[in-house]
């Protein structure tokens, strides 16, 4: 970074000494030991801008307390066949690692359906998995490593991407606000496989409407993206659904599928949270209800190019009614 960079960082850091101690405390565990990594993602997401980056901040850490983020990995989706119904229907895991030890992320985003459980069960998972990977797997990797490791490589499979997703559109802007707004540039990079025409047509209006910093981030891939993906991750890392040319959803085995509940991941993960639920004698079924930030300007527009987009190839396929008008906010 340059001189003006290195001092914008200073000048946040300035500015977050003099909040108050509550937030201080829930800082400790969005930077993990790494608080100047933690400003300049801030940074980057508003531009180097000083004052914007610290009310985004300010927002973010206020947001976790009213929520009680710091607390939600004590929090576990019982029973466990809710959490499976969960995990068959939001499609999301841990696949790997790169060859420098950047977590990835893999998500079934043509085939996750949301059908399953309620709209606090899927943000509160998502919360969830976001706050284990900053906390556990992230400082394991940084540790492993010797080396800060902040971020993470996102893999998104498209396959079964179809004109009915508009009706999920709600939910899935709400994960989305959720993200840019607290977790922001958490992704170093996107690679989009599998992508299907409907996918293709929704890009061309999108990213001219992206900033030039996530344009730079997002590869659409060709068919499953295994080459691609061998130049920066070894086959063991790389999600099911880029080994052959095929779906998320598949006939591989629990240990295999990195989307299934019985992966690894998926076991640490939901054996962490319960063991933290039981050190607080706080086992007990219910959905936590996470107030959902408003989106940024820019993505309120981004959201509307792709009902549009879904709207007009509704049209051109003879069946207009795609979806009724959606709206953004849960």
């Amino acid at each position: 970074m340059g001189a003006a960079c290195d001092d914008a960082v200073e000048q946040l850091a300035r500015l977050l000494d003099q909040v108050e101690e509550p937030l201080k405390k829930t800082f400790q565990n969005v930077h993990q030991g790494y608080p100047r990594e933690t400003l300049v993602r801030f940074l980057k997401a508003r531009e180097w801008h000083v004052t914007n980056a610290h009310k985004m901040l300010v927002d973010c850490l206020n947001w976790r307390i009213q929520n009680e983020i710091d607390s939600i990995l004590e929090k576990p989706i019982i029973p466990v066949d809710l959490y499976r119904s969960v995990r068959e229907s939001q499609l999301i895991g841990l696949s790997g690692y790169s060859k420098e030890g950047v977590p990835v992320f893999a998500f079934g985003v043509g085939q996750s359906t949301y059908d399953k459980a309620s709209v606090h069960y899927y943000v509160q998972s998502h919360i969830q998995i976001n706050e284990y990977r900053d906390r556990i797997i992230l400082p394991m990797a940084s540790k492993k490593f010797t080396r800060p490791i902040t971020t993470c490589i996102k893999v998104l499979d498209m396959t079964g991407l179809k004109l009915s997703a508009l009706s999920l559109l709600k939910i899935l802007t709400a994960i989305s606000a959720v993200d840019d707004l607290n977790y922001p540039e958490k992704a170093e990079s996107y690679y989009i496989v599998n992508a299907p025409y409907i996918f293709s047509a929704c890009w061309k209006v999108v990213k001219p409407l992206l900033q030039e910093r996530t344009r730079k981030k997002v590869h659409v891939l060709h068919g499953s993206g295994k080459d691609e993906l061998l130049k920066i991750m070894e086959h063991s890392s790389i999600p099911h659904f880029c080994r052959r040319e095929g779906s998320s959803k598949s006939s591989l085995s629990g240990v295999n599928d990195c989307f299934s509940l019985d992966h690894p991941f998926h076991q640490e993960l939901y054996r962490y949270i319960e063991q933290q639920a039981l050190n607080q004698e706080l086992v007990k079924q219910c959905s936590l209800h996470v107030d959902i930030p408003d989106q940024d300007p820019e993505d309120v527009k981004i959201v509307e190019a792709i009902e549009a987009e879904f709207h007009k190839l509704g049209e051109q396929n003879g069946s207009g009614n795609v979806g009724n008008k959606i709206t953004v906010s849960v």
